[in-house]
């Protein structure tokens, strides 16, 4: 007699085991392959200048064996973007590099601008999942060092692009002088901002200024502000990977970024300035987290016009 009660109280339980199921599925097997363009429009420039394409790309975290990363990479060419900005974290395995080589070598002769996040420098290693939610990573003992030295050959003497860790550049794009300054992985308080100033004060007046950084600590937001930057940009928070389908928070960020600015373009102030922050969802994900559900990898194309 108790039989059907019983049947009925464990059919949600089934349902609820076969959503997460194909969900799983959905993560594993096909959204993560599901790479896409997020298109912006951002009004920094003077008046009368010629609209400017950015390239965003950040965190490839790339294997040897992710072909259709590779390939799909390398056609963000055929978007001719007028300067690309790399915020980090390309390597994903010692033998990375070969895929990055793959990805990157269209975009040889476009300038770029590049810094670094952790995985640039070490191997990842497995990590328990549920921990994001307790607060940002912490560092893992005896990483396997990667050859950055190698990366950083194949960026500045093939690609012809500019290393911005803790330093800024001039440039010329479209006839606009650009300023350009980075930091290093403030995730691992590598970050030593205190180094831009005398080097800005080298530079030319410029048309644009860029902050870039690998991980968006509100700290290095505030700072990069304070040192005039018009437009943000940064990776590190994978867009928080796994979503609520249809939220606009990320469940984690990996940071101290509020979760609704973890993915895409949204504006930071500070001291009396607002100015755009472009944060990347990334391109890819670690090899001991292979998953994106409801969280597509994407690079960004960012327009840039005219105020």
């Amino acid at each position: 007699m108790t039989r059907p009660v019983v049947t009925a109280a464990l059919a949600p339980l089934g349902v609820a085991g076969a959503a997460a199921v194909g969900a799983a599925v959905w993560g594993m097997g096909v959204e993560r392959y599901l790479f896409t363009v997020r298109y912006h429009a951002v009004r920094v420039l003077p008046k009368g200048a010629d609209a400017v394409r950015v390239l965003h790309v950040s965190d490839a975290h790339m294997a040897p064996w992710q072909h259709r990363k590779q390939e799909w990479m390398a056609r963000l060419v055929e978007l001719a973007p007028d300067l690309v900005v790399n915020t980090g974290d390309n390597l994903g395995h010692r033998d990375g590099l070969s895929g990055i080589r793959t990805a990157f070598a269209p975009l040889r002769g476009v300038p770029g601008l590049v810094v670094h996040g952790s995985n640039d420098y070490q191997e990842p290693a497995p990590r328990n999942p549920l921990r994001y939610f307790t607060g940002p990573s912490g560092s893992v003992p005896d990483h396997k060092h990667l050859d950055i030295d190698a990366l950083d050959r194949f960026f500045t003497d093939d690609l012809g692009w500019s290393i911005l860790d803790d330093t800024a550049v001039s440039l010329e794009v479209k006839g606009l002088r650009l300023t350009a300054f980075g930091v290093d992985d403030a995730h691992r308080n590598w970050d030593k901002p205190e180094l831009i100033p005398p080097v800005l004060s080298t530079l030319d007046a410029a048309d644009l200024t860029l902050g870039v950084m690998h991980a968006p600590y509100r700290r290095t937001l505030d700072r990069f502000v304070d040192l005039g930057a018009d437009v943000l940009l940064a990776g590190h928070t994978h867009g928080g990977q796994v979503r609520v389908p249809f939220s606009r928070k990320a469940l984690v960020s990996n940071c101290d970024l509020p979760l609704d600015q973890a993915r895409g373009l949204s504006d930071w102030s500070h001291g009396g300035r607002t100015v755009p922050l472009n944060v990347s969802a990334g391109l890819g994900h670690s090899i001991y987290a292979p998953v994106r559900f409801a969280c597509r990898p994407e690079a960004t194309l960012l327009t840039l016009l005219p105020r």
